[in-house]
């Protein structure tokens, strides 16, 4: 990892003209990379474990319960389906999903 210089922000690598060089998103600051430098790449593989959620009108995924006193952002109603994923790792605390009963808007809540 390489910082600029002249701003402190991160360089990223880049060709240029036919060399490679690091360059600064910020103020455009451009450096030449050593031969010696090694640059690696990698890019992130999801598996299959992740999904996307995707609600249909009328269907609600599995273990969805009505709770009363929930206040929906959009319509004010006070009652609402919700339900638990833990979408971020296991040592973090899962998010709780809430389905207005009245409009159908989905809005998540961070414990």
């Amino acid at each position: 990892m390489k910082f600029c210089p002249k701003c402190n922000s991160m360089m990223v690598p880049k060709k240029s003209n036919g060399k490679n060089t690091y360059r600064c998103t910020k103020c455009g600051y451009e450096e030449e990379v050593p031969e010696t430098t090694i640059v690696v790449t990698s890019k992130v593989k999801h598996s299959t474990k992740e999904k996307t959620l995707i609600l249909e009108e009328e269907e609600m995924p599995s273990g969805a319960q009505k709770i009363k006193g929930v206040l929906c952002p959009s319509c004010k109603n006070d009652e609402a389906y919700f339900w638990i994923l833990q979408t971020r790792r296991a040592d973090e605390p899962p998010t709780r999903f809430y389905k207005c009963t009245k409009c159908g808007k989905v809005w998540r809540e961070y414990e």
